[in-house]
């Protein structure tokens, strides 16, 4: 059984998939880009800064839409179009969390959705 997580704090999917799906106590996030859920714009054109602070206020809705916040997140994945970005996302993805910090991969990619600078999923517990 598995029941679709949708908010419209975050951006909606443009596609065929779902911001998350919970399945038992389970909820997987899809990976949430730097849109503004409103106007659909990406939010800090060329800043991994500012679009890695709207990346995580989008995961946050989509968390708290399922009835859960960053403490039930148990796994991440950042996609970075550059690892030198790296050092810059990781102090405000950090922000989110507090031990013990959720396990976690990061990877650099060739190209992201929209050609933003940042991409995180998440993988929570209920």
């Amino acid at each position: 059984m598995k029941t679709e997580i949708l908010t419209k704090e975050a951006p909606a999917p443009i596609g065929p998939y779902s911001q998350a799906i919970q399945t038992g106590n389970f909820v997987f996030c899809s990976g949430q880009i730097p849109l503004d859920p409103v106007s659909g714009a990406i939010v800090g054109e060329g800043n991994v800064e500012t679009q890695t602070r709207q990346v995580m206020k989008n995961i946050a809705a989509v968390l708290k839409q399922a009835g859960i916040g960053f403490d039930n997140v148990v796994k991440t994945t950042i996609f970075l179009k550059s690892m030198g970005d790296f050092p810059k996302v990781n102090p405000i993805y950090g922000e989110s969390f507090k031990a013990p910090f959720p396990a976690r991969s990061t990877v650099e990619v060739a190209r992201l959705p929209k050609d933003v600078l940042v991409e995180i999923e998440v993988l929570a517990v209920k």
